[in-house]
């Protein structure tokens, strides 16, 4: 039993009661809108809240979850046994005989494995924030305090959306344009002295503009795309200088760190471009229309795939909402450069990233588009694909930029995207068995037995046996890995 059927569950039985999601929020001391997302499965039900929910409905537990199971006992039995931590607590064939035998008590017993085990993924959650709360942050960076500001804001600020739409307007902008026409609404809407120049010696500089000057140099290396979001970008850094937008957002974020203020506005002013470049209505329709497809929307835009896979998660208009999708960039060595989420999927703090997600995969395989279906341990399955990116510098890849740009969302939404049609259709369950095994990283990872671990588990002891080895070094021996006489 996952989150989405215990939320659905819950959801009916509130609506049973004649309560509305406010009256019950009000009642659990926690906000409505969180509440929702328990009742749409986006966030795990925590154990206790469930207790306290269920108590000021008058349910008891027992029969909530026999009416929250659609399944057979022998099937809720299966995918049970079959989870990677309950596989660790040995049950003897007596105790499975017992728990067939008692229908109800099997589901119940599932259920509440499910819920501990996300009880256990709050756990994570808070380990690794505890960090950010320390007096000297370790390891939260500014970076991390961007990703999190974006999380906040559902990564939508639709006065940046009204802004670029109305410069759009004015300027009379077609759906695609030559970088030479953004440069001559600098020119001529903000006054610029706007050039393109070749790079000097060996600087790497692309950019650079002088507000008090006047000036804007662009380096004539960049690619169209690059080029129109340089010059889009710097038209964002002017309108957030006018109306102040990024003060106030700012003061409402209240950062930790000195850079993060700057960072903001940067970000927001890389948002307009996206906005300015990739506006919401036409994009959200050709988006719809393609069903994701990030390669013939690049080509529709004249834009780029990183920068259409940006904006694919900037589609939180409540009245045109996109599918809820999460977005990553890793380089070869797994560092993750950029990250959101929309769709539920956790990215760690301060550690790798599990090297079985199709963002890592898709190295092996770069001239293609990588797609899997990825299971948590915690159940949670989800629809990924992503691309190798790359800008060679002096004929060599190895001197150039090499990144992975990888998007998904939860797996019940995989049927909006055109690569999840080669895909063959699997229900929940069938998922569990057969989709990729994942994790979040390493050190919080409850699979006994990954052959690709780099780090032990927090969640298991990590005991050194010489007598004894598996496949991967750091995967925890269990009762069951010893041999028969030294099993207690």
């Amino acid at each position: 039993m996952d989150s989405a059927t215990i939320g659905q569950r819950l959801r009916e039985l509130r609506l049973s009661k004649d309560l509305s999601q406010a009256d019950l929020a009000r009642q659990l001391e926690i906000s409505p809108a969180y509440l929702n997302l328990l009742e749409k499965g986006r966030r795990t039900m925590q154990f206790p809240l469930l207790l306290r929910a269920l108590e000021v409905m008058g349910v008891e537990l027992e029969r909530f979850m026999a009416s929250a199971s659609h399944e057979h006992p022998e099937d809720v039995l299966a995918v049970l046994l079959d989870d990677p931590l309950a596989k660790t607590l040995q049950l003897e064939e007596d105790d499975v005989r017992r728990m067939r035998e008692e229908p109800r008590v099997a589901t119940t017993i599932a259920a509440l494995f499910h819920l501990y085990k996300n009880a256990r993924a709050q756990l994570d959650v808070a380990m690794s924030k505890l960090q950010a709360d320390a007096p000297s942050p370790l390891g939260y960076a500014p970076g991390d305090e961007v990703t999190d500001f974006l999380q906040h804001h559902k990564n939508y600020f639709p006065e940046l959306e009204a802004a670029a739409e109305e410069i759009r307007a004015e300027a009379g902008l077609p759906r695609r344009f030559p970088s030479e026409q953004l440069a001559a609404v600098l020119r001529a809407r903000f006054g610029l002295d706007v050039r393109f120049v070749a790079p000097d010696g060996e600087s790497t500089l692309v950019r650079a503009f002088d507000p008090a000057a006047g000036t804007l140099r662009v380096s004539t290396d960049l690619s169209e795309p690059a080029t129109k979001f340089q010059l889009a970008h710097v038209v964002g850094l002017i309108v957030l200088e006018r109306t102040r937008l990024h003060e106030r957002l700012v003061a409402e974020a209240r950062p930790r760190h000195g850079e993060t203020s700057r960072l903001i506005k940067i970000h927001l002013a890389n948002y307009f471009a996206g906005a300015l470049l990739l506006p919401y209505a036409d994009f959200f329709a050709e988006v719809q229309r393609t069903r994701y497809d990030v390669a013939l929307l690049a080509r529709l835009f004249g834009s780029s795939w990183e920068m259409v896979s940006h904006r694919m998660c900037n589609l939180a208009d409540p009245k045109r909402p996109g599918v809820p999708m999460h977005f990553l960039r890793v380089d070869v060595a797994g560092n993750i450069s950029k990250r959101y989420s929309a769709s539920g999927l956790r990215f760690p703090y301060g550690h790798g990233s599990c090297p079985k997600w199709a963002v890592h995969a898709a190295f092996m395989s770069p001239a293609l588009v990588t797609k899997q279906y990825s299971v948590m341990p915690d159940g949670a399955t989800f629809f990924c694909f992503a691309r190798v990116v790359s800008e060679p510098a002096q004929g060599s890849l190895v001197r150039g930029v090499n990144y992975a740009i990888g998007v998904g969302a939860a797996s019940e939404d995989a049927h909006h995207f055109v690569y999840a049609d080669e895909l063959p259709r699997k229900s929940a369950r069938d998922l569990a068995h057969s989709a990729v095994p994942v994790g979040i990283t390493c050190r919080f990872c409850e699979r006994a037995d990954c052959n690709q671990r780099a780090a032990p588990s927090y969640k298991f002891a990590f005991a050194v046996d010489e007598n004894v080895k598996k496949d991967n070094f750091f995967s925890p021996i269990t009762d069951a890995d010893q041999p028969s006489g030294d099993k207690s």
